[in-house]
C-alpha cells in the first residue's frame, strides 16, 4: 500500500484534504498497534498487516481494514473508493460513526481473567496432550500454512521433557527444531531465520529476517544442545550467532531489528537460486551435486523456476560441502543486498543478551559473552533515562527515540540481565533488573494480578492494552512472571515469587485448551513446578571454581538459577549469602527454596545429581 497508494498523487491529494494521515511504527508503538489490532479483528473477523484503520476525533475506531487495493479487483473496494464512502458517510450520516464508534471501544474491554489454582504437574502434563493434538507428525510445528516458529511453545516442552521425561514433549521439540533447521525458513548459507514459512513444510519462508526470532531460537537451539548433545543445534548456534554479529550488530554493539525479505522491490532474490546460477558459480560438476545437495530443481521451489535452499540430510562429503557454502556465500555477497532496519529495539535486545551470555557460557565462547555485555552496556547508557529506571523503547545510531517501553521491553532486558548477572558474576546487572522489576510492580500491575502492557503514565490511548498471550515474542505479561521467578530464586525476595504466581495462576484455565497461547506462561509453570533449582558455587579464581560452575551451567532442571561469588566477596545477593567453602575447596550448593543439599566440592557428582 506503501507504494501503490500513498505514493499515487491523486490518493495523496484526497487524504490530504478529507483526513490527518498517521502512519505508525508497529516495532515503535506495539501499544498503539495492539488496540487498533483488536478493533480491526472485531470489526472484520481478521487481522493483519497493512492495518487500515480510520479514527474520529477522539481516536476511536469506526472503520477498519487490512490491504485495500488502488484499483477494485477480486471483490475489494479500491482504497479510493472507500476513503470516498467514509467522507461522505462523516459529512452526511456522523451519527451512525459516532455510534458505531463508542460500541467498537465497549467491546475492546478486556475481559476479567479467572485466576486458578497454580498450574500443577498434572497441568503441564495436560499442556503436552493438547499440543499433540495440533502437531504435525510429518512436517513438525503446530497447524498448517502459514507456520511460524513456536519458540516460546517448544521451549515449555524442551523444559518438560527435562523435568518429568514426557518422551512426547521430547519428540514434538525435536521434529520442529529439526525441520526448520534444515528448511528453507533458515538460511543455509549465511545462518539465520526468516520470519515464517508461507507452506506446511518449511519450505518457502517470508523471507524478512527479525532479530528477537533469532534471540528466541538461538537460546532454543542451545537448550536442545545442553539437553541432548545434538550436533545439528550445535551447528545452528554458531551459525545463527555469526549471523547476528555479522549483520545485526549495530556500529555501537547493540542489535538492529530486521533485515527486509525484499531486494529492489523483490522478494526474496537475494537467497533464492537456480540450478544454473549454481553452475555459473561452481561450475558444471559442483554445481549438479550443490543442486541435489541443497534440493534446487528445475522447476523450483519458489517463483520463476528459482529454489529456496534446504539442507535435509548432511553431506557425506563434508569438506566439499564446506568449500561450496563458502564459495555460493561469497558470490551472493555481490548480489544486491536486504535493507537493515537499524532500529535498536530494547526487549529484542533483552532476547538477544539473555542467548549469546547462555551460549557463551555453554560453549566456552568468551567472545559470545562479551557481545552480551556490549550490548546491555549499550541498553543501560543509551535507553535508560535520567532516573536510572525508565526505560525508551527504541533508538538508532546511538540516539534514544521518543516513546517510552512498554511492558515487555522491561521484562525482556530484565531477562537478559538476569542472565548476565548469572554468566558474568557482574552484580549491577541484578541491581538494574531489581530496578527494572519496581517499575513493572509499580507502574504496570492491573491490581487484579496480571499486568498491563502500557505504564500507568504512558500517553493515554483509547483503552490501555494488555493481553496474556504470545504472539511472534513473548508477551510481556508472562515475560514478566519469568523475570520475577529468576529474580526471586536468587535474591530470595520471596514477595518477588508471589506476585510471578499470582500472574502466572491465570494461564491455569487456558492450559487446556489454548498452550500456544500460552507458551511462556508455560515455560514459568514448569520452573515453579520444580522448584526452580538454585546452584550457587564459592570458590577463588581458578580451575577447581570453573570446573563447578561449568558443571552447573549443564543442569537442564527447568529454570535453574546459577551464581557464584569468591569466598571473602561478602555478596548481598540472597544466594550466595554465608556459602563457605568445604576444607578449603570451592564449593557447590544445590538448593530449592533456599532448602539446600549436602554441599559438593566434586564437578562429576555435581554433575551426576544434576542429571538425575
Amino acid at each position: 500500500m506503501a507504494h501503490e497508494s500513498f505514493e499515487d498523487k491523486n490518493i495523496a491529494n484526497f487524504l490530504n484534504e478529507h483526513f490527518i494521515s498517521i502512519k505508525v511504527d508497529r516495532e515503535e508503538r506495539p501499544d498503539i498497534d495492539a488496540v487498533y489490532m483488536q478493533a480491526t479483528v472485531a470489526l472484520t473477523g481478521h487481522g493483519g498487516w497493512p492495518m487500515s484503520v480510520l479514527l474520529d476525533q477522539e481516536g476511536r475506531p469506526f472503520y477498519a481494514g487490512t490491504y485495500f487495493p488502488p484499483t477494485p479487483h477480486h471483490g475489494l473496494q479500491s482504497f479510493m473508493q472507500v476513503l470516498h464512502g467514509i467522507q461522505e458517510a462523516w459529512v452526511e450520516r456522523r451519527g451512525e460513526i459516532d455510534i458505531t464508534a463508542v460500541k467498537i471501544i465497549e467491546s475492546l474491554e478486556t475481559p476479567t481473567l479467572q485466576s486458578g489454582a497454580l498450574p500443577s504437574a498434572e497441568d503441564l502434563q495436560s499442556a503436552v496432550s493438547a499440543l499433540e493434538r495440533d502437531f504435525d507428525p510429518v512436517h513438525g510445528g503446530f497447524g498448517n500454512a502459514p507456520k511460524f516458529p513456536p519458540s516460546m511453545v517448544l521451549e515449555f516442552l524442551l523444559r518438560e521433557h527435562a523435568r518429568s521425561g514426557n518422551p512426547h514433549a521430547l519428540t514434538m521439540a525435536e521434529r520442529t527444531l529439526t525441520a526448520m533447521a534444515r528448511g528453507g525458513i533458515y538460511d543455509q548459507l549465511g545462518g539465520g531465520f526468516s520470519r515464517y514459512s508461507v507452506d506446511s513444510k518449511w519450505v518457502v519462508p517470508h523471507f524478512e529476517k527479525m532479530l528477537y526470532d533469532n534471540a528466541l531460537l538461538l537460546r532454543l537451539y542451545t537448550h536442545w544442545w545442553r539437553l541432548t548433545g545434538s550436533e545439528l543445534a550445535r551447528r545452528i548456534v554458531y551459525e545463527t550467532i555469526e549471523f547476528m554479529l555479522r549483520e545485526l550488530r549495530s556500529d555501537q554493539g547493540a542489535f538492529a531489528s530486521a533485515l527486509d525479505a525484499d531486494t529492489e522491490g523483490a522478494e526474496g532474490t537475494y537467497y533464492v537460486w537456480s540450478i544454473e546460477k549454481l553452475i555459473e558459480v561452481l561450475g558444471e560438476s559442483d554445481g549438479q551435486w550443490a543442486a541435489e545437495v541443497l534440493h534446487v530443481t528445475g522447476d523450483g521451489s519458489f517463483e520463476h523456476g528459482l529454489s529456496t535452499l534446504q539442507l535435509l540430510n548432511d553431506p557425506s562429503d563434508q569438506v566439499r560441502w564446506s568449500q561450496i557454502k563458502a564459495q555460493l556465500f561469497t558470490a551472493r555477497n555481490l548480489r544486491p543486498r536486504p535493507n537493515r532496519d537499524d532500529k535498536v529495539v530494547a526487549a529484542w535486545n533483552g532476547l538477544a543478551i539473555a542467548a549469546l551470555a547462555e551460549a557463551g557460557v555453554l560453549f566456552n565462547e568468551p567472545a559470545w559473552i562479551t557481545a552480551a555485555v556490549t550490548a546491555a552496556e549499550f541498553i543501560a547508557n543509551v535507553h535508560l533515562d535520567f532516573t536510572g529506571q525508565r526505560l525508551m523503547r527504541t533508538s538508532r545510531d546511538g540516539v534514544a527515540g521518543s516513546s517510552w517501553g512498554v511492558l515487555d521491553d522491561y521484562a525482556n532486558v530484565a531477562e537478559g540481565f538476569l542472565a548476565l548477572y548469572q554468566v558474568s558474576g557482574d552484580e549491577k546487572w541484578i541491581l538494574l533488573t531489581g530496578k527494572f522489576l519496581e517499575v513493572i510492580l509499580f507502574h504496570f500491575d492491573d491490581g487484579e494480578d496480571g499486568f498491563f502492557d502500557t505504564a500507568d503514565d504512558a500517553p493515554s490511548l483509547v483503552r490501555r492494552p494488555q493481553s496474556i498471550s504470545d504472539n511472534a515474542e513473548p508477551a510481556g505479561w508472562l515475560a514478566s512472571a519469568n523475570a520475577l521467578l529468576t529474580y526471586a530464586a536468587l535474591t530470595g525476595e520471596n514477595n518477588y515469587r508471589i506476585r510471578a504466581e499470582s500472574a502466572i495462576s491465570k494461564i491455569t484455565p487456558l492450559i487446556a485448551r489454548a498452550p500456544r497461547a500460552v507458551g511462556w506462561g508455560l515455560v514459568a509453570a514448569t520452573a515453579m513446578v520444580d522448584g526452580p533449582m538454585q546452584i550457587a558455587i564459592v570458590g577463588p579464581e581458578g580451575e577447581e571454581t570453573e570446573r563447578l560452575w561449568r558443571a552447573a551451567w549443564r543442569a537442564t532442571a527447568p529454570g535453574a538459577v546459577v551464581a557464584r561469588t569468591a569466598p571473602d566477596a561478602n555478596s548481598q545477593i540472597g544466594l550466595l549469602q554465608n556459602r563457605a567453602m568445604l576444607d578449603g575447596v570451592a564449593t557447590a550448593y544445590l538448593c530449592r527454596g533456599f532448602v539446600c543439599d549436602l554441599p559438593t566440592t566434586d564437578p562429576n557428582k555435581l554433575t551426576a545429581i544434576l542429571r538425575k
